[in-house]
């Protein structure tokens, strides 16, 4: 039942966001396509509760390169560009900004979060031209599946899978998988494996072979 209501429930927000849909095909004929996305996600990041959630899921579904079944995108929460990939489940905190990234499957992201396309997206080489104007390099981002990101934290580079970033940690450098990291910059503390819990089912199989054993 409420599965059945959840899909329903859906399909309206669907039918809300489709006219804003083809306001943006239109809007992008005549503006770039980033400036058009950006600006319909802050629109819909002031959409509070549980309604806000579901339109703004639909509102990517429809825009963004992927946006994977129950993601989740909380208030306040805005995007920079259409080609960000959203995984499935993944969960995105409150007042969170997002570059053109990938956020991979399960990857948690507490509110008030930055992810940004590295450190050289303005150039600053020359001092007779704005920095504003000088061309810079924009480098691919992903948030590894499974990751937590911890509240305030700013991210400029790829996260492994499974990792742990501290609450206002500054990520400068990749971090392997299941790398745990804190502090500004951002290093690694610990590996997430070395705390892991044994395989339940090694360890079932283990005590059926010494079960097979004693009855021998």
């Amino acid at each position: 039942m409420k599965f059945a209501a959840k899909t329903l429930f859906r399909s309206v927000v669907l039918a809300i966001v489709s006219p804003v849909v083809a306001l943006v095909w239109l809007q992008s004929r005549l503006l770039r396509p980033h400036v058009v996305f950006s600006g319909w996600t802050q629109t819909f990041a002031l959409l509070p509760g549980v309604t806000g959630e579901f339109l703004r899921h639909a509102l990517y579904r429809c825009l963004a390169a992927e946006c994977g079944e129950d993601a989740c995108i909380s208030f306040g929460t805005t995007a920079a560009y259409p080609e960000i990939r959203i995984g499935n489940r993944a969960y995105i905190g409150q007042f969170c900004t997002l570059g053109n990234i990938t956020i991979e499957d399960d990857v948690l992201i507490a509110s008030h979060v930055s992810i940004v396309n590295g450190c050289r997206q303005h150039g600053t080489a020359r001092l007779d031209i704005p920095i504003r104007e000088q061309p810079g390099e924009f480098e691919p981002i992903t948030i590894g599946h499974g990751s937590w990101i911890g509240e305030h934290a700013t991210v400029a580079a790829s996260v492994g899978r499974e990792c742990i970033v501290g609450a206002g940690s500054l990520v400068l450098k990749p971090l392997p998988d299941y790398a745990i990291a804190v502090g500004v910059p951002a290093r690694i503390i610990g590996d997430r494996r070395d705390n892991a819990a044994p395989d339940r089912r090694h360890t079932d199989a283990q005590s059926i072979e010494m079960a097979n054993l004693v009855t021998r």
